[in-house]
């Protein structure tokens, strides 16, 4: 099993530098990092695991930015977000950072999505909550047009583009419906958000990882009446605190990567962290 990472990287914490380094060093198959763009301040939308809001939020690194200096200091470093808020994004810019950023690490990057939880960080990017994970199915399929081997033209309910030169292309090259680096979608478990995962993604990336046993094989029957490979379905739960039992149960369950959660703290506090996981590596 591949034990990767995730941590709100901040302007306070270890930088993304010497975390990339330390983690290739240490045998760790990957970083993951997740993006807010901004916290708005009047905020009627609850933090989802209750409580105030931890501040870590409002500080984060931008994603593709702090991955690509990991990339630089890396060769074998998995390098993935969790997740890009695509329905935030124009979706034509992020096409370009997306393939630039897999280009660049060798193929490294794993694209995770998601839909999103703050009402008002998308409302100010004009974003519509209802329609949300419609607008960020329509604008992976332009990103697929873009990343399409030959100038591909998409007329969407939500945007369009003409059939373009858009180069560097991603690595991997197209399997079944998915176009573009490894696509995973995060969110919780559901016949609409099963539903997009068989259309064009390669998997699922679950946070916390719990209720898979139920879930897995709903997953999988939607993963087959899509006309997907079965062998091809790929699951990660994210941003795990880890436990021996629960790595076996992953492992029994077929899942053959796994994101365990690193503290949003400076260098020593992380590197101790570290320390305490290298068992699971």
């Amino acid at each position: 099993m591949r034990i990767s990472t995730t941590i709100f990287l901040t302007d306070e914490t270890i930088s993304p530098t010497r975390l990339a380094a330390e983690l290739e060093q240490r045998g760790f198959a990957g970083l993951y990092l997740p993006e807010h763009t901004h916290i708005p301040v009047e905020r009627t939308t609850p933090y989802p695991a209750g409580g105030e809001l931890p501040p870590e939020y409002g500080r984060t690194l931008d994603p593709f930015v702090a991955l690509g200096q990991a990339a630089a200091v890396t060769t074998g470093l998995g390098l993935g977000t969790g997740i890009t808020l695509v329905a935030q994004h124009d979706p034509i810019d992020l096409a370009k950072q997306i393939a630039t950023l897999d280009h660049v690490s060798g193929g490294r990057f794993t694209l995770g999505i998601g839909f999103g939880w703050n009402v008002e960080e998308a409302a100010d990017h004009g974003v519509d909550w209802r329609t949300r994970r419609e607008l960020g199915r329509d604008r992976m399929a332009l990103m697929r047009a873009l990343w399409s081997p030959e100038p591909t033209p998409y007329e969407g309910d939500f945007g369009s583009v003409r059939a373009s030169y858009a180069y560097p292309k991603p690595v991997q090259k197209p399997r079944g419906p998915v176009v573009g680096p490894r696509t995973l979608i995060g969110g919780a478990a559901g016949p609409k958000l099963f539903s997009h995962i068989s259309e064009y993604a390669d998997g699922w990336l679950p946070i916390g990882g719990r209720g898979l046993t139920e879930s897995m094989p709903v997953l999988r029957s939607a993963w087959a009446e899509a006309g997907r490979d079965p062998e091809a379905l790929q699951v990660v739960p994210y941003a795990v605190l880890p436990s021996s039992g629960k790595l076996a149960h992953y492992a029994d369950l077929g899942i053959e990567e796994v994101v365990l959660q690193l503290p949003p703290a400076g260098e020593a506090e992380v590197l101790r962290v570290l320390d305490d996981y290298a068992k699971y590596v």
